[in-house]
């Protein structure tokens, strides 16, 4: 029976048990537990000056306030980047080419910014949905329009990171048919079409890695928003 070039996007479960869940609890154990010592090994050194360099450059428009947020936000990214590229080893599950997991991250974090802003500085959370100097005509407009962009966001969110993960291992999979289908009819071609997945796949790591930070990122601009 053929498979659907889908089938790959599909929740897996083996003897009744959903794989999403392991595939989601996998990242965290892959990571080193620093110690108490005084140095610690290169690893753990790399990990350490990563977060502390990408924290740093995420709370740095931030005031005091959103800095709360430095833990979560850092964790988000950390999860996102070693799930994304976790997904792009043979025989594995990407959990964030499912929508429903990326709304479930978006939905909760934009609505917990939105509802920080209404109750610190409900006047300037408001004042977002008509900008200064509108004219008195385009008001009920550009509320309706504000109002129904701000809804937008968490969709927005979670469908950008859904759509590029699933775009990008569709293509794998279908150049790779490819290579298989043309490598015993025409070999240099079929050469050709490799060289191509091989550069898509370099291109699918990047993308795997910017799609994660640019998740967090506007997170963090939202949440400038509500601070």
């Amino acid at each position: 029976m053929a498979m659907s070039f889908f089938d790959q996007f599909a929740s897996p479960s083996y003897l009744g048990i959903p794989l999403i869940a392991i595939a989601i609890a996998l990242p965290w154990v892959l990571f080193p537990t620093p110690s108490s010592r005084w140095i610690n090994n290169r690893l753990i050194t790399i990990q350490g000056w990563f977060i502390s360099r990408f924290t740093n450059q995420l709370m740095m428009p931030l005031n005091t306030e959103g800095h709360k947020w430095a833990l979560l936000l850092t964790s988000l990214m950390v999860f996102l980047i070693t799930t994304n590229m976790l997904g792009l080893l043979p025989y594995t599950f990407t959990p964030t080419t499912q929508l429903s997991l990326n709304m479930g991250f978006a939905i909760p974090l934009w609505l917990a910014t939105v509802l920080i802003g209404v109750r610190n500085q409900p006047t300037i959370a408001l004042g977002h949905l008509l900008p200064e100097g509108t004219p008195v005509p385009l008001i009920p407009v550009l509320i309706i329009i504000e109002t129904i962009s701000l809804f937008i966001r968490p969709l927005a969110l979670g469908v950008r990171l859904t759509a590029n993960l699933t775009a990008g291992h569709l293509l794998i999979q279908l150049i790779a048919t490819a290579v298989f289908v043309l490598l015993p009819v025409m070999p240099t071609v079929a050469m050709l079409t490799a060289a191509v997945l091989l550069l898509l796949t370099l291109l699918e790591v990047a993308v795997a890695m910017i799609q994660a930070y640019v998740f967090v990122l506007l997170l963090s601009l939202y949440l400038q928003e509500n601070v």
